[in-house]
């Protein structure tokens, strides 16, 4: 059995890992994601309108899709992680407020979502395996019933 302090390191280590994954979204710098999620990675977003695909075919689609958004912020909370020797899994929630530009004004919308992964230690840290997001809610977004969904 582990030591309750790498049980703390490992919880740090993917706590910290979500965070390099929400700092890399927002602030667009893409490769940041090379350090988030292994290269075999499935990534599924199909629950809030996107793709689901490898990691490589995920990346380029957040790539092409999230700078439609002038402003970013995905804070990532309430995670529930769990570590079994070198296999993890984490349940998290996302509060996500963007702005869009929409006609001559922009919109701030916000989303609702949580997120469960399977994470695995490599040598060079935890790393996500396969992500599936789970849309919850959403307000304000152009088309759409606000708070509807849930997770």
């Amino acid at each position: 059995m582990p030591s309750a302090v790498q049980q703390l390191a490992d919880r740090l280590a993917i706590q910290d890992l979500l965070t390099t994954y929400a700092t890399a979204i927002d602030s667009g710098e893409w490769d940041l994601l090379d350090s988030v999620f292994t290269p075999d990675a499935t990534l599924d977003y199909t629950s809030s309108g996107g793709i689901r695909g490898t990691f490589a075919e995920a990346k380029q689609w957040l790539a092409e899709v999230l700078p439609m958004f002038t402003v970013r912020q995905h804070l990532v909370t309430n995670h529930r992680i769990t570590v079994d020797g070198d296999r993890a899994t984490s349940e998290s929630y996302l509060f996500n407020p963007m702005v869009l530009p929409v006609e001559d004004t922009e919109r701030v919308v916000m989303v609702g979502a949580g997120y469960r992964d399977q994470l695995v230690r490599t040598g060079d840290g935890w790393r996500i395996t396969d992500r599936l997001e789970l849309h919850g809610w959403s307000y304000n977004w152009p088309g759409a019933k606000d708070g509807t969904g849930g997770f």
